[in-house]
């Protein structure tokens, strides 16, 4: 991957590669689930004490081939029968229906081992299943030691399989790494069981597709392509509208409502949910941010905040965490909010910034209002009320209360409380210069066009 991040923790959709694979084994009811961890084993290991503290990371301190890793995942789960389900980590599109349906054939066949199969294009580089004449599983050959003549079989190995536990461990106990590589190929159990005479099954997956893994950038990007286009599919099947589902982005991990409109370039990240009738986007992100019926967000980008019911955002906002909005308030273009909770019907239509703020139901905040909220060392709260008005270009220097009706006149920088029903007023008297731009600024365009307007004509230098 040519990254600082170990491949299985790569993001893709809300998860990383190796929290897709966790999530199909909690959905199989695994009673124990073995994490073998190698490549910054610290770091897996820490992802997982976090995301999955119940499944347990097993050391594979020496890389030595799939045998090799699996062999020592048994050896820390010595006590184990019964079925053991080996999945890959970098196979993120892999879903529970389909390994439920590999259980199911291993079962049903009484096999000692049960392979998921594929059926590709082109299997460049991939395991090959090699059957007998009767068209039951022989071996399985890696491509670096396949024959021409198997290079040409289309039917591939997945890398995720079921095995008799009892068996497994016999079996593990007799490969060898006579190979290309060197290593314990897991795969070589299939043949060792097979020729004891044990039965050995395939499970062709319905889906190609979800048996792809990822070794670059290039292969994770066709990936995050391929979720894309499953979670969008369901989500409109399940009633949302997409109206770009191409330029739509939607993480594993939200959700969304029946009567959902998401517009093109949008994005809904993290743990994020839109409620029915919302219309989020054109051109928005959303960042576990959760958004009410009939809310409106256009061409905004928010983090951790609260959107209510008939709430309108944008074009332009920046909502950032702790902002909550209630119902039909308003946050209009340019205008970013932080740690901001705006009451029923309150708006703040434009070009401004509110920090640390508490506005009461139907206030109003004009435009080019800043809610000054830092002074170098600490942060502190502002707090408007109810149906009060701050005229534009305002400063609210916090910490300072408006009062419920009260007004501040435009242009004031406020420092001290203004009671309920009161007008703040900081200006300074305005002053006129005649005649200062003819003195001033003399044969420019704006001194002739004074002079135009006060019918003279103006001295040339």
């Amino acid at each position: 991957m040519k990254s600082a991040t170990p491949k299985v923790l790569q993001p893709l959709l809300g998860r990383t590669l190796l929290g897709h694979v966790l999530a199909v084994a909690s959905a199989i009811r695994t009673d124990r689930t073995l994490v073998v961890v190698g490549h910054k084993a610290d770091e897996v290991g820490a992802f997982l004490a976090e995301a999955a503290p119940a499944a347990t990371p097993v050391l594979q301190a020496e890389q030595n081939g799939t045998g090799h890793a699996v062999r020592i995942a048994l050896e820390a789960a010595p006590e184990l029968t019964g079925t053991v389900v080996v999945l890959s980590g970098d196979v993120p599109l892999l879903r529970p229906e389909t390994v439920e349906a590999l259980l199911a054939t291993h079962e049903r066949a009484g096999a000692a081992a049960t392979v998921l199969g594929a059926e590709v294009g082109d299997p460049t580089g991939l395991g090959r299943i090699v059957r007998d004449a009767g068209g039951n599983l022989e071996r399985i050959v890696e491509h670096k030691d396949a024959t021409g003549e198997q290079r040409r079989i289309r039917e591939i190995n997945s890398g995720i399989y079921a095995f008799d536990a009892v068996l497994l461990r016999e079996a593990l106990g007799k490969l060898s790494t006579d190979n290309a590589q060197g290593e314990e190929y897991l795969t070589d159990v299939f043949g060792i069981l097979a020729g004891l005479g044990h039965p050995v099954a395939v499970e062709i997956a319905e889906f190609a597709y979800e048996t792809l893994g990822c070794n670059d950038r290039a292969e994770l990007s066709r990936l995050r392509v391929l979720m894309r286009d499953r979670v969008n599919d369901a989500w409109m099947r399940s009633g949302v509208l997409l109206l770009d589902p191409a330029t739509t982005w939607i993480d594993v991990t939200a959700t969304l409502e029946p009567d959902a409109v998401v517009d093109q370039n949008s994005q809904i990240l993290g743990t994020s949910s839109v409620a029915t009738g919302a219309v989020i986007g054109p051109d928005t992100t959303l960042v576990d941010t959760a958004v009410a019926e009939g809310a409106t967000v256009l061409r905004t980008h928010a983090i951790g905040a609260e959107i209510g019911v008939e709430a309108t955002v944008g074009p332009y906002s920046y909502l950032r965490p702790g902002t909550r909005l209630a119902r039909k308030s308003k946050v209009g273009g340019f205008v970013e909010t932080k740690n901001a909770e705006l009451g029923e019907g309150a708006k703040v239509p434009h070009l401004s910034y509110v920090g640390d703020a508490s506005i009461g139901a139907k206030a109003n905040i004009g435009a080019g209002t800043i809610f000054a909220n830092y002074d170098g060392v600490r942060k502190s709260r502002t707090t408007v009320g109810e149906a009060a008005f701050v005229g534009s270009d305002t400063v609210l220097i916090a910490p300072v209360e408006i009062g419920p009706g009260a007004y501040v006149a435009a242009g004031s920088a406020i420092a001290k409380d203004v009671p309920p029903g009161e007008l703040g007023v900081t200006r300074a008297p305005q002053r006129n210069v005649e005649g200062w731009t003819e003195r001033r600024r003399a044969g420019t365009v704006s001194a002739q066009a004074a002079a135009r307007a006060r019918d003279i004509t103006p001295e040339q230098d």
